[in-house]
């Protein structure tokens, strides 16, 4: 008779205890599968919205700023050697190492103008790039095509009482308005948008940038090494991150990690408590069998290979039934954790992997010793017992 086959025989004959082994390993697995893939996921979710929120890193122009106070009463920050980024600069920007973690660069030029007979803040931009960043614009009406076309922040347009189709006087000159943001609870409702040579030459800054929004590829692209590119590239600029929105939920994710990390080893010693206790009671209610086994002639290695393949298919069993349930319960889990509803679950073939090997090494090292039990049984002593 093989070895294999005196295991499987022992294990249809104890169903019930090595059913209860079979689901305590699993849960164990189980546990650290959900943990994992939740993390796995929510860090694919930020990611993800990081790269849909649009700019992360800002180029402005260099500027001194002087603190102006006298008696004790401040008089604000005074302004000066202001320089400008030109835009035929910009393209440089495209030459850096890691420039393609770039997404878009959207260059706006920024100024007062007259609004009807209302004050208002103009910003020309490039509408191609700028949709690439804020994905989450929904325009009621057209974008503007031509340069004596605009687009409305929706307090904008509330404020003048325009809609797509009117003309206005803007500084000087009249415009139709082509389209009118929907409400985005940001600076942008208050905002008049025009193409970015229209708004250049209105403003009289031909060829001249206020600010330049870039959007990166930000899902584990290193942002700090793509700011000090295009400073080095543009030394009259400002460049700086904008990390701020998401640092705070980054923060958490690690504290999730390590939270994750901790009671996956917590769950990870009970199961081998389980494993060790049952693999235990089950050598000891054999006693007299391993007896017949040692007398006929079975070495002490062969009673070894017996109970650690037993341990062996049962850990299989309960690392491939943990994997499936643990990633159920990732997928049930996890729209109440992420950012989103739709945040997708991530399979990953080495957690499946990983699961899999944990349990089995989890099963057979807390065997070991009841193996190693085992075969110091004296037959002697076990046919006693008969």
């Amino acid at each position: 008779m093989k070895l294999r086959t005196i295991s499987i025989n022992n294990l249809r004959r104890r169903k019930a205890k090595m059913a209860f082994l079979t689901i305590g390993l699993m849960v164990g697995i189980a546990t650290i599968v959900t943990l994992l893939t939740l993390t796995a996921s929510m860090s694919s979710d930020i990611g993800k919205k990081m790269d849909e929120f649009g700019a992360n890193i800002l180029i402005m122009p260099q500027s001194n700023d002087l603190s102006m106070s006298y008696g004790g009463i401040s008089l604000g920050r005074v302004t000066f050697d202001q320089r400008e980024i030109r835009e035929a600069d910009l393209a440089k920007i495209a030459t850096i190492k890691n420039n393609k973690n770039i997404l878009a660069v959207s260059p706006k030029v920024l100024g007062g103008v007259r609004l009807g007979d209302r004050d208002a803040l103009l910003v020309g931009v490039n509408f191609d790039n700028e949709l690439k960043m804020k994905q989450w614009w929904r325009i009621f009406g057209e974008l503007p095509k031509k340069e004596g076309e605009i687009l409305l922040g929706s307090s904008a347009a509330d404020t003048a009482h325009l809609t797509p189709g009117d003309t206005v006087q803007l500084g000087g000159r009249s415009v139709t308005v082509a389209g009118v943001l929907e409400q985005t609870g940001s600076q942008d409702d208050s905002l008049v948008f025009m193409p970015l040579a229209g708004a250049q030459k209105l403003l009289g800054k031909e060829g001249r940038i206020t600010l330049v929004e870039v959007a990166a590829l930000c899902s584990g692209c290193p942002i700090g090494d793509m700011v000090v590119q295009i400073a080095e590239k543009l030394p009259e600029a400002k460049v700086t991150a904008i990390q701020q929105v998401v640092e705070s939920r980054l923060q958490t994710l690690d504290h999730f990690k390590r939270f994750a990390f901790a009671v996956a080893g917590v769950v990870i010693f009970i199961g081998s408590l389980i494993v060790f206790v049952t693999m235990m009671g089950s050598v000891t209610e054999r006693t007299t069998e391993i007896g017949v086994f040692r007398a006929i002639g079975f070495r002490r290695n062969h009673i070894i290979r017996i109970i650690l393949l037993e341990a062996a298919l049962v850990s299989l069993l309960a690392g491939i039934l943990g994997y499936l349930a643990g990633m159920g319960g990732a997928k049930a889990v996890l729209p109440f954790m992420a950012e989103t509803r739709d945040a997708a679950l991530v399979w990953d073939t080495t957690v499946m992997a990983g699961s899999i090997a944990l349990s089995l090494i989890v099963g057979m090292a807390a065997s070991l010793y009841p193996a190693l039990h085992a075969s110091r049984i004296d037959p002697t002593e076990a046919l006693r017992a008969l």
